[in-house]
């Protein structure tokens, strides 16, 4: 008779661990998907697909955008950052997130003479180019004046010989609502780990 108590008391003991363990692990993943639900609305993991951005990033390089960037300040001149265009994504159809370089902000003069860039008049040294010039566009065009509009963004790429941007009438200036975040890290490759 005693021997059936504890056979059941075991049984009941080992009920209960196994009730205990399947609880800690049902809220151990509850945990880790609301951490990585709040990580996921301030970052956002992207892989660089074109070479627009070379020397300073290249295709297939995985970065991390803060989403949350400009929620209560404006992009800054020399920022990097992933906007929405107009141009259609030729993988999936839809419109193509691009990464460029902020260079012209609401009210600067900008405009593009002997392949170099002028902001407000003023000759615009840039180090991080990787042929050391600007070609024309069409916006502006040669030898014109483009005043940025109210809320709107000039960006090129540092590739300016291989980037579609604000020099294109496809893309054009951006607007603030269509920047989707601020690329702050590059992760991979592992060797190439920065702060953008």
């Amino acid at each position: 008779m005693n021997e059936d108590k504890e056979l059941q008391e075991s049984k009941k003991q080992k009920k209960g661990k196994s009730g205990g363990f399947l609880k800690d692990l049902f809220f151990d993943v509850l945990i880790a998907l609301i951490l990585a639900g709040v990580i996921l609305f301030f970052v956002s993991p992207t892989i660089v697909k074109q070479s627009s951005m070379e020397n300073t990033l290249h295709e297939n390089d995985y970065i991390i955008m803060y989403k949350q960037a400009y929620r209560s300040k404006l992009p800054e001149r020399g920022d990097i950052i992933i906007f929405q265009s107009d141009l259609p994504d030729p993988e999936t159809g839809k419109d193509k997130l691009l990464i460029k370089r902020v260079i012209g902000l609401p009210g600067d003069e900008i405009s593009i003479r002997d392949n170099q860039l002028y902001i407000n008049g003023s000759y615009y040294k840039e180090d991080y180019l990787k042929d050391g010039y600007t070609p024309t566009g069409n916006n502006p065009a040669p030898g014109e004046t483009l005043t940025v509009p109210d809320n709107q963004f000039f960006v090129m790429g540092d590739n300016r010989a291989g980037s579609v941007d604000s020099r294109s009438a496809e893309v054009g200036c951006v607007h603030l609502d269509l920047i989707r975040g601020k690329a702050v890290l590059r992760l991979f490759p592992l060797k190439k780990i920065a702060r953008l």
